[in-house]
């Protein structure tokens, strides 16, 4: 593909403007088997060439590794980027399936000052809650949050997996740049409550997952014989048994259009939750995953794809047939508090 960068958008009211399409970049250190750092690194710097400016990490991606990984390249754009990361959540290396949260005051200074630390900047651009603990009023979290915004710390706010009714008591305390939730053909469970009220209260929408961790590029079919032993989408419901062999054969719709198009199933996916601004009238910028730079060029390359009215339609009722959670334990998600 070309050079041509991809358009931008603002992060909330008063947020930054960056490329309509960001940079997941966990994987690049945890959660899907080895890396290569050789090729995450062309990745990144590929990924800024063509527009990409918001990179998301977070401090429980290898229990902070994934910050000091992107803490070089960081450092080398600095001027040139937006950092987003996150706190709240931690993976116990004993148990890559156990979740803890905490959303304490005590334990979010505690984690911010971490972050600096091994992202070695001065300030985080996006500051998200990772996860939300009900046992902490949100309005104390985001108080806090906002205190690391006044001292310069923090520069934006971020929250996510949160219910609609939080995000509009945490917009009360602060304004609230980004929520970053899942949204996909896969996964569409935010648009019942979280989704409204981000446009009503001018809140954009981060997407993580768009192409439903891999699935929905059509590469997975049977998680024990396509995925590596350290990938934990092996526990993930959807990739697994039954639950695969039934959603492979959702692809298909996702693969007419694509033919229609001549593009890959991933870009029809990509372009579909692009599209949702439009549907939803709100700022959408999801942020795929990849490690290496032929697949941003292939998930840049979705931006320029306008699905028809015939296409979005045909399109419209995979979700509803999706077998599986997106997750083994969904408490952890605003789609289980809803």
């Amino acid at each position: 593909m070309t050079d041509r960068t991809i358009p931008t958008a603002r992060l909330g009211a008063d947020g930054p403007e960056v490329g309509v399409q960001g940079l997941g970049c966990m994987g690049m250190s945890f959660a899907y088997g080895p890396a290569d750092a050789g090729e995450s690194r062309a990745t990144l710097e590929r990924a800024l060439e063509l527009g990409v400016t918001l990179y998301d990490t977070a401090d429980a991606y290898g229990a902070g590794e994934n910050e000091k990984f992107l803490s070089p390249f960081f450092k080398a754009h600095r001027d040139e980027l937006v950092i987003a990361t996150k706190f709240a959540l931690t993976v116990p290396p004993d148990d890559p399936t156990r979740r803890i949260i905490r959303n304490d005051p005590p334990y979010i200074r505690q984690a911010v000052e971490a972050s600096l630390k091994r992202l070695d900047v001065d300030v985080i651009d996006l500051y998200y809650m990772h996860r939300r603990d009900v046992n902490v009023p949100i309005e104390e979290t985001v108080g806090v949050m906002a205190e690391l915004v006044r001292e310069g710390k923090v520069k934006h706010l971020g929250l996510s997996e949160v219910t609609g009714t939080e995000l509009r008591a945490a917009q009360g305390v602060h304004p609230i740049a980004a929520v970053q939730s899942e949204w996909s053909l896969f996964s569409r469970d935010i648009e019942s409550g979280v989704v409204p009220t981000a446009r009503d209260l001018g809140v954009t929408l981060v997407p993580y997952s768009p192409l439903g961790r891999g699935f929905l590029t059509g590469s997975f079919a049977n998680a024990d014989k396509d995925l590596t032993a350290g990938d934990f989408r092996r526990q993930q419901p959807r990739f697994t048994g039954e639950n695969a062999a039934s959603n492979v054969a959702l692809l298909e719709p996702i693969r007419t259009v694509a033919e229609t198009h001549g593009v890959s199933l991933g870009q029809v996916a990509l372009a579909w939750v692009h599209q949702q601004a439009q549907v939803h009238d709100l700022p959408v910028i999801p942020i795929p995953g990849t490690r290496k730079a032929s697949r941003v060029e292939e998930n840049v390359g979705a931006v320029g794809i306008e699905l028809t009215e015939a296409e979005l339609a045909l399109l419209e009722p995979i979700a509803g047939k999706v077998a599986g959670d997106r997750y083994a334990d969904m408490a952890f998600t605003s789609a289980g508090r809803e």
